[in-house]
């Protein structure tokens, strides 16, 4: 699985129109969030560190509901962005999360689980858990 890492608002207009999820390693404005959703209408899932998820606005929370574009808190830790423009999630964390899902466990508590033992945060697990149909 693939996550654009988007540097600066400057890149959105040159976005692949196919992206499913976005890392925004800025402070998005309400238009940057339009932007990105018109750019890419494929889009599933932005995700935003911590301390720029909570200066989200709440217009900007109801669009993304309406359009069914996940938002999610987290960061792509050691990600080089000059080395390649997307952060990849290992086939390892992918083969994890079927190992635990076949254990029975709930999404939480193996995204609790593996947020310790990988770079991921818990939403974007749990994000992942939603899409790859492993319920």
């Amino acid at each position: 699985m693939k996550i654009r890492v988007v540097s600066s608002r400057e890149e959105i207009p040159t976005l692949n129109p196919n992206e499913k999820v976005v890392h925004l390693a800025f402070r998005p404005s309400n238009r940057d969030v339009f932007t990105l959703a018109e750019t890419c209408p494929k889009i599933e899932a932005i995700q935003l560190p911590k301390s720029y998820r909570r200066t989200v606005s709440k217009s900007i929370e109801m669009f993304l509901d309406m359009q069914k574009i996940n938002l999610l808190e987290g960061d792509v830790w050691g990600h080089r962005k000059d080395i390649n423009e997307y952060y990849n999630v290992s086939q390892n964390v992918l083969e994890k999360l079927q190992e635990l899902k076949a254990e029975s466990l709930s999404n939480d508590i193996i995204a609790e689980k593996l947020s310790m033992e990988s770079k991921l945060n818990t939403d974007m697990i749990l994000y992942i858990l939603s899409k790859k149909n492993m319920e």
